[in-house]
């Protein structure tokens, strides 16, 4: 696969509001335009992935940060610890996701289930083995995951898919954030009767 380049589209906006043809504008006012942006075309300036791996990380950990203060917000008994940290894919930076909050709770069947939450702004299957996403969507501008999540044993990273929960350790996947939120209070509440409430709204 070719390497993606990208550049920076944030001064794009901000063109010289001189008309099209330079000639029009002579016969309309008799002036001739002499200003640089004018007659030099506007050069593109390319940004390194580690540029756009930044900029992909601030979006990510903005939406993040929001969605933690809609999950708090919805009652004083269900509170979640703010996780942020974000990873960007590796030959496209421009795609990743963030880690919002993770928690332990009884779900369905187990009795004790450590589980993380995280926003991406692509759709993937959640994939096997070391390939964390498989079958990448990028017409969806969003998803919300929570997945099982056990300390790594062999693996240089802290914690690890917890594949022994429904098959892939997939607790729930979604585009929408409105049921994102409603499965992560679902995971969150403590006893069964708060479960009712947040299932009726």
């Amino acid at each position: 696969m070719a390497k993606l380049r990208y550049f920076d589209a944030s001064n794009s906006n901000a063109r010289n509001a001189a008309p099209v043809a330079s000639h029009s504008e002579f016969l309309r006012t008799g002036k001739i335009t002499r200003t640089r942006a004018h007659w030099l075309a506007e050069e593109r300036r390319y940004l390194t992935h580690d540029e756009v791996a930044e900029r992909t990380g601030r979006k990510l950990e903005t939406a993040g940060a929001r969605t933690h203060q809609h999950i708090n917000g919805f009652h004083h008994s269900i509170q979640f610890p703010k996780m942020l940290f974000h990873r960007t894919l590796e030959d496209s930076p421009h795609l990743g996701y963030c880690h919002v909050t993770a928690a332990r709770t009884k779900f369905a069947r187990y009795e004790e289930v450590s589980w993380a939450f995280y926003i991406a702004n692509f759709y993937a299957d959640i994939g096997d083995n070391d390939n964390f996403f498989q079958k990448i969507d990028v017409k969806y501008s969003r998803m919300y995951f929570a997945v099982a999540i056990k300390p790594g044993e062999h693996t240089p990273e802290r914690m690890t898919i917890d594949r022994s929960v429904r098959g892939n350790g997939l607790l729930f996947r979604t585009d929408d954030p409105q049921i994102a939120i409603k499965n992560v209070l679902l995971l969150g509440a403590r006893n069964e009767q708060l479960r009712e409430i947040i299932r009726q709204l």
